[in-house]
């Protein structure tokens, strides 16, 4: 009876997500209103700027402005009924938010890119080039580590920006074109949100900077991308020219501050092969019997082993090595040997339940990882909340360096027990075999500092996401990719991950 009910939850828990998709897409289609306009953001506290001033911009020409004027004058030759049907879907498609959307095209790259590298005929796996990025490796391998990575500086880049952004809205106060000259009809709904610098054009300019440096071979497509931003804003007589070009230079000057950190973070170093056989002779100290090795034929190096020396967000180096998870069970134990025996029950008897989860959390080669997943769940959440764009991308802020934060803290607890696969003693899994040690598990671990946000965020979705978390959790040992405690610590370590980040967004200043 038990078996039955739970599989009434499963398909129950699958339905609700695919009636979650399935709305939120139609509310897609219809013209987005932010909730509130969030006034004082202009006073939030920074991840990277020092002050919402540190880059400044020019003050904007006046209203009454011949130059202004001539400005409305051109926008009203644009907006309707001017406008092509593909204008029109493109301004619809924009309507749902500047932040949105572009989380949401970077979780389309990294899926285009989550691909390993193949042997090539010298039986070696090449390493991506940065250099040369559209070469076969095509750079770069968006793994989980680096797609985590990528969407934390993305969103500190659209936050800061846009913190600075609304700082200088409220100082010049211009207000939208359609409030100047009531001729012209937007296409999207207005708001009292003053017009300069355009919101959009920020979130454009520094998303473009951002992702250019995370996937540099997709130039040209980025490019049309932030062409087609910024044209929609016309296109529905949102903003004038000057609007833009004052949100594009806020948005590259702060992309670039952002960028310099990016570049001092360590990630350099990520892939330092060279440091394995400390890690190994470690492990064998510790006490361990096997140490991880790699399933793959030929041999294929780990994937990033010194990722764990990458700079955190939310917390120091110290606090790292603090919280990370006691050492796991050495083989040979009575807790291994329940572990094993749990595992090999799942492979004798795999019921269709376990086997649907584990392949809908797979997120392996071809999907936007673990930490993409989290920001879909998190995109999603506030556009249903309606947030406006500057807190939207606070919201993803907190949860991509908490995102980032995990895989950190999940890479550095790998590599420093280097600890067995289940596959190294004989079992089989069916939804693919990372190529990294087992201990502890990365989807716990992301999947549990995403619920932990996301929950202090939405916390009347609180026991949702969480429930979510727990299933991806548990779905590495249905898919028999993990030992239960790689999993049960995975949790609890990703949890303390995501309360570093729900504490510092709790003095930000934001309400």
């Amino acid at each position: 009876m038990k078996k039955y009910i739970y599989y009434f939850i499963t398909i129950l828990c699958f339905s609700f997500l695919l009636s979650c998709e399935n709305n939120l897409s139609e509310s897609l289609m219809a013209p987005y209103v932010p909730a509130n306009v969030d006034e004082n953001a202009g006073s939030w506290k920074t991840f990277v700027l020092s002050s919402p001033t540190e880059v400044s911009i020019a003050a904007p020409a006046g209203t009454n402005d011949p130059a202004y004027l001539k400005e409305i004058d051109s926008l009203k030759n644009i907006v309707a009924p001017n406008l092509s049907n593909e204008q029109r879907q493109i301004v619809a498609y924009w309507g749902a938010g500047a932040v949105y959307r572009w989380n949401e095209l970077a979780r389309e790259l990294s899926a285009r890119y989550n691909s390993a590298p193949a042997a090539n005929a010298e039986g070696k796996y090449p390493v991506p080039d940065a250099a040369n990025p559209l070469a076969d490796p095509k750079f770069p391998f968006a793994n989980p580590p680096y797609v985590s990575r990528a969407l934390a500086y993305l969103s500190v880049a659209q936050y800061d920006a846009l913190v600075s952004a609304w700082k200088y809205k409220y100082q010049y106060n211009r207000q939208a074109p359609s409030v100047v000259d009531k001729a012209i009809k937007p296409l999207l709904p207005a708001s009292s949100l003053p017009s300069y610098p355009s919101e959009d054009a920020v979130v454009a300019q520094a998303s473009y900077v951002i992702l250019l440096a995370m996937f540099p071979g997709e130039g040209p497509f980025l490019k049309s991308k932030l062409e087609e931003c910024k044209n929609a804003r016309l296109w529905a007589g949102m903003n004038v020219s000057s609007d833009l070009n004052a949100g594009v230079s806020l948005g590259g000057a702060v992309a670039a501050k952002v960028m310099v950190k990016a570049r001092a973070d360590g990630m350099g170093a990520a892939n330092n092969q060279a440091a394995t056989p400390d890690m190994i002779a470690r492990s064998k100290a510790l006490g361990f019997k096997a140490v991880w090795t790699s399933q793959e034929s030929p041999a294929r190096p780990p994937m990033l082993p010194t990722f764990g020396n990458v700079k955190t967000w939310n917390f120091d180096r110290a606090t790292l090595e603090a919280i990370r998870p006691s050492i796991p069970y050495i083989e040979g134990s009575a807790e291994f040997k329940k572990d094993y025996e749990e595992l090999q029950a799942i492979e004798k008897n795999q019921t269709r339940e376990q086997a649907a989860i584990a392949n809908f959390w797979a997120d392996g080669p071809g999907t936007y990882t673990p930490p993409g997943h989290w920001h879909r769940y998190g995109a999603n959440a506030g556009f249903e909340a309606k947030y406006s764009e500057v807190r939207m991308a606070r919201m993803l802020a907190y949860l991509g360096t908490a995102e980032m934060d995990a895989g950190i803290g999940c890479w550095d607890t790998k590599f420093y027990y280097y600890s067995p696969r289940p596959q190294q003693y004989g079992l089989k899994t069916s939804v693919g075999l990372p190529n990294f040690p087992s201990y502890t598990s990365g989807h716990s671990t992301f999947s549990a500092a995403g619920a932990e946000v996301l929950s202090a965020f939405f916390p009347q979705k609180a026991s949702t996401f969480n429930s979510y978390a727990q299933q991806a959790s548990d779905s590495r040992i249905y898919g028999l990719i993990h030992w239960r405690l790689d999993c049960t610590m995975g949790l609890k370590h990703g949890k303390v991950i995501g309360e570093y980040a729900v504490k510092r967004a709790r003095q930000d200043g934001a309400l």
